[in-house]
């Protein structure tokens, strides 16, 4: 059971991180690669297009980036199934995000995800990643962060990223003590 555990904890994802590339697949044929947001804080979505869990959250998703997009969110979905290049299309029109949802290679989400191939992948994978590109945070489908309030949590998680300033960002310059007139 030691030894389980150990090889386990032993391939647990590293947090904090730096972001490898990911290219995720569109309908219109072309290619995002995760690296274009860098500069804003982004939530990467591993879903499938078919899980209920996924959906509700890309309508939370979809609600955070109308309205702090403008505050530099960046969503992005990416669906994993075998069949997601057919599937995508329809998620899209029936659920009508905000954001860009596309497909990736399986393969290439477990390393990203730096999940250890002898688990059970649980779905949706959330992915938090700070303006310079740094991964912050990632839970799994079958972490508390989704069991109550998962608006709440993404709100939080995103806010205390959007706080943070924008790498090599000046903090602004003490004002000089006003002198009084005599």
């Amino acid at each position: 059971m030691g030894v389980v555990l150990a090889a386990a904890l032993g391939f647990a994802e590293e947090v904090p991180r730096p972001s490898p590339d990911i290219v995720i697949d569109q309908p219109s044929g072309q290619k995002i690669q995760l690296s274009q947001y860098k500069g804003k804080v982004c939530v990467l979505a591993f879903i499938l297009t078919t899980c209920p869990h996924c959906q509700k959250t890309v309508g939370i998703l979809t609600a955070l980036q109308n309205e702090l997009g403008p505050r530099g969110l960046q969503v992005v979905a990416s669906a994993t199934e075998d069949m997601a290049a057919m599937n995508v299309p329809d998620f899209i029109t029936r659920f009508k995000p905000s954001f860009p949802v596309g497909w990736s290679n399986y393969q290439a989400v477990l390393d990203y995800l730096q999940h250890n191939r002898m688990f059970k992948m649980f779905m949706p994978q959330l992915v938090f990643l700070d303006r310079a590109g740094t991964i912050r945070a990632q839970y799994g489908g079958d972490d508390k962060f989704f069991a109550s309030d998962q608006e709440k949590h993404l709100r939080e998680q995103i806010e205390t990223l959007l706080k943070e300033p924008a790498p090599g960002a000046k903090k602004p310059a003490a004002r000089a003590p006003v002198k009084k007139a005599s």
